[in-house]
């Protein structure tokens, strides 16, 4: 029996290997095979097996299977495959994507130096900055290192015909050794009753002479009714020792057993469940989506609701009827800060029926969640984009909440996927409908629309009869010239958020920038004080007294003088959201405040603790970053204050007026959600600004014609596919050399799609690596599917890596890229 695998490698094709007699039934299609592989042994896919095989040399074995079951049906082979042909990526590399988080076996490679042999090399070698220099060094340091490590502190990876020569010499050792799983499943110790009822009551005389403890433990395990305990749970209730227990089984009085444990996540925010009647709106909506489910046909819905619609409560009544004919459900959110609600919501109605997956829950809770989802235990998943992974069985609907939203789309890891779009074409495969929800589409989604591509559905109005809040736009420049500024407030905003705090009514702040101040200038010699790592501005942040980089993660101490001239002409220029916290303690000294944004939301909970204070009036005012901006929804909040409109209406890139639209509106849209009327101020330097203005007038479609006209004369999407090519090297000459290499093969396609000449990306250093770019643009006329784009991507890296003396460099593929900083 042969089996062809995949692995999580830059290596676009499958492996063969032989499957032991032993193995033979349990491997499958599916399953996933430890296997060697080059100098170790990893985790990879098996995507087929056959009886024979053509191949000639000696063919390995596979180690072992680390399923009983496959994790990945037929359907799901076929979008993983889809996955890996249009991001660009290899099949193992897009099959990882499907695998428990940290349940993958690799081996390990370890380095055991004799120290002293090494330094005495060290000290002949004449040039000790030279890569056997630098081993040589790094080994005379360190009694044991791994291999990894040691790759890092060199600078590079191919340092084995260095590390044979040593091994040759007797100078190190090498040993390799396979890892355990990150994670596996947790067992906790239980007791239970061994005996019968009445065997133990005649005991208890002599027990509770001479044992009360365990007379004590018995009684216990009697109120169990023959079910089992924990025995730190017991033992705890009990202030019993385990001597105790263990004295009970010696006799056969109970039995002390091993039993797996569920680890679940268990979300702090909680609201009461109201039973709510869809409107007449809502229900049409419903209705249309129902049809589809009843049928088992793949459709795309977009719904465009305004703010505060009710489009929760249709995903939630959809649901229903997805589990009413035994299927499942799955319902993506952009980012955490949506999940406590909307889970909470979830719960109510569906309770143990959901599963929550996303990265802020401990890796044993993700294991056991998708563990619980694979197992069918559970019907309905929410989560973040990872959890369109999720090994959901017999899929119904397929929901994608704030469909807009830019963190759907993976910008780190490969594959560089997109969730929205991805989402679309797993419902293809499920033959089930999907639902994109936002009250701001995205210009791609609504296009689709309006060519038919998807069906449009809407909600023009606010469940309740609560209305649309007043927009306010206010010009800080003409503030400050009549004195009517307040350091970052205008006196209008600080009016506005007495009125409201003396009504006892919530407050949402919006700055989109973290820290308290952005940069740090010099005025004598002009310079901004920049990350090591990054050719971004450190910022200053107040409660830590250090200055950081939110790239990288750099900190520093705050400097006393400037680091280029050593002047003491130190400036501190940009508000973040700790200058703003911390502004508006000075005004309202007794107003309690909260702050949202990814440094004060770090612990685990603090999030849903925060909103649970918000929504129990107990905290007055949020201040926050966009994360205030997506699905809050609190009836006591009648004031939104917007400190300044520009932070993303000045990015350079050709969504940057989508994206400030979409964020103002959004942000906008937390006020007024009851019957008490809402109002939006919004601070800016250009309120004519076209995007202000159609935020201003709350009109949509306004924005869309413009914006849609705008990117079909800029050849943008969704007119063109684009893709990004982007070279990241620590050597500038080297990123530089090796994005020049691959243009010189990319522009024999120049016929077919325009392609920009190579150029340093806009953050041209970012973590220690310089970035160098090409953007490609596809006309849809032409490569509607982007087939042509992918292959002239494709075929120019394959002659890049037989010509280029930079094919070390990795070379990084983003197709429909959301940024292009």
């Amino acid at each position: 029996m042969y089996v062809e695998v995949v692995f999580p490698l830059p290596f676009r094709k499958a492996f063969t290997y032989s499957v032991p007699k032993d193995l033979s039934a349990q491997v499958k299609v599916g399953v996933r095979v430890i296997a060697p592989f080059g100098r170790r042994t990893i985790t990879g896919f098996v995507t087929n097996k056959t009886k024979i095989t053509n191949l000639k040399e000696e063919i390995k074995s596979i180690v072992d299977a680390l399923d009983e079951k496959p994790i990945v049906d037929k359907n799901g082979l076929k979008f993983y495959k889809w996955l890996a042909d249009y991001y660009l990526c290899s099949f193992g590399e897009a099959l990882k994507l499907a695998m428990p988080y940290g349940s993958e076996v690799e081996s390990k490679r370890k380095i055991i130096p004799d120290q002293k042999a090494c330094a005495h090399l060290l000290s002949k070698e004449k040039n000790k900055s030279s890569t056997k220099g630098t081993i040589l060094k790094v080994l005379s340091e360190k009694k044991e290192i791994s291999l990894s490590r040691l790759q890092k502190l060199v600078k590079k990876k191919n340092i084995y015909s260095s590390l044979r020569t040593l091994q040759q010499q007797g100078i190190i050792t090498l040993l390799d050794f396979l890892n355990s799983p990150k994670v596996k499943a947790k067992t906790v110790n239980y007791v239970k009753l061994n005996k019968k009822i009445g065997e133990i009551y005649s005991v208890f005389p002599e027990l509770e002479r001479r044992s009360p403890k365990q007379l004590k433990l018995l009684l216990e395990l009697i109120n169990a009714k023959g079910a089992g305990l924990p025995v730190a749970e017991l033992l705890h209730k009990t202030s019993s020792s385990k001597s105790s227990i263990d004295s009970l089984a010696a006799k056969g009085f109970v039995k002390i057993y091993q039993q797996e444990i569920d680890r679940r996540y268990v979300e702090q925010y909680r609201e009461e469940h109201r039973k709510l009647n869809l409107s007449k709106r809502q229900n049409k909506v419903f209705e249309e989506v129902l049809n589809e489910i009843k049928i088992e046909k793949f459709r795309t819905f977009l719904l465009h609701g305004v703010t505060g619609s009710g489009k929760t409560q249709v995903y939630i009544e959809l649901t229903k009827k997805v589990i009413e004919q035994d299927k499942t459900a799955l319902i993506l959110v952009p980012e955490i800060s949506l999940t406590p609600q909307i889970t909470s919501r979830f719960y109510n109605v569906f309770g143990d029926e959901v599963t929550v997956l996303h990265s802020r829950m401990s890796p044993g809770e993700r294991y056991d969640s998708w563990r619980r989802i694979f197992k069918r235990k559970s019907s309905v998943v929410i989560g973040a984009r990872s959890a369109l992974f999720a090994p959901l069985k017999n899929l119904g609907l397929i929901v994608v909440d704030e469909e807009h939203d830019a963190s759907y789309k993976q910008g780190d890891m490969i594959p560089k996927y997109n969730a929205r779009d991805s989402a679309i074409v797993l419902a293809r495969f499920q033959n089930c409908p999907v639902v994109l929800g936002s009250a701001t589409p995205s210009i791609e989604s609504m296009y689709n629309a309006q060519s038919g591509k998807y069906k449009l559905l809407e909600i023009p109005d606010r469940i309740d009869e609560a209305k649309l809040p007043l927009i306010t736009l206010v010009d800080v420049n003409k503030e400050r010239k009549k004195k009517k500024m307040e350091n970052i407030f205008s006196k209008t905003l600080l009016n506005k958020i007495e009125e409201r705090l003396k009504r006892n009514e919530g407050v949402i702040i919006l700055q989109n920038r973290r820290g308290f101040s952005t940069q740090i200038y010099c005025t004598d010699c002009g310079e901004v004080e920049i990350c090591d790592n990054c050719s971004v501005p450190m910022v200053y942040h107040i409660n830590k007294n250090n200055i950081q980089c939110h790239y990288c993660g750099l900190i520093k101490t705050v400097p006393n003088a400037c680091t280029n001239c050593g002047s003491l002409q130190l400036k501190y220029f940009g508000t973040g959201t700790e200058r703003v916290e911390d502004e508006l303690e000075f005004y309202f000294p007794n107003v309690k405040m909260s702050r949202i944004d990814s440094d004060s939301i770090s612990k685990k909970s603090s999030l849903s603790k925060i909103l649970l204070s918000f929504g129990n009036a107990e905290v007055d005012v949020l201040v926050g970053t966009q994360m205030v901006s997506k699905g809050l929804d609190f009836s006591r909040v009648t004031l939104v204050g917007v400190i300044s409109a520009e932070t993303t209406l000045w990015l350079p890139d050709f969504r940057a007026d989508e994206r400030t639209f979409q964020l103002l509106t959004q942000v906008s849209g937390r006020a007024g959600r009851s019957k008490n009327p809402g109002e939006v101020i919004i601070q800016t330097q250009n309120e004519k600004h076209f995007a202000l203005q159609m935020v201003l007038n709350k009109n949509y479609k306004g924005f869309y014609q413009k914006e849609i006209a705008d990117r079909e004369k800029m050849e943008f999407p969704p007119f063109a596919r684009i893709a990004l090519i982007e070279t990241k090297e620590q050597s500038n000459e080297k990123a530089k050399g090796a994005i020049l290499g691959f243009y010189n093969e990319l522009k024999k396609f120049k016929n077919w799609m325009k392609i920009s000449s190579p150029s340093p990306a806009i953050i041209s250093k970012l973590k220690g690596q310089y970035r160098y770019q090409i953007l490609i643009k596809s006309s849809k006329e032409t490569d509607a599917g982007g087939k042509v784009m992918r292959k002239a991507i494709l075929d120019s890296f394959v002659e890049f890596n037989r010509k280029s003396r930079y094919k070390d460099v990795r070379l990084f593929f983003d197709v429909d890229p959301q940024s292009l900083i």
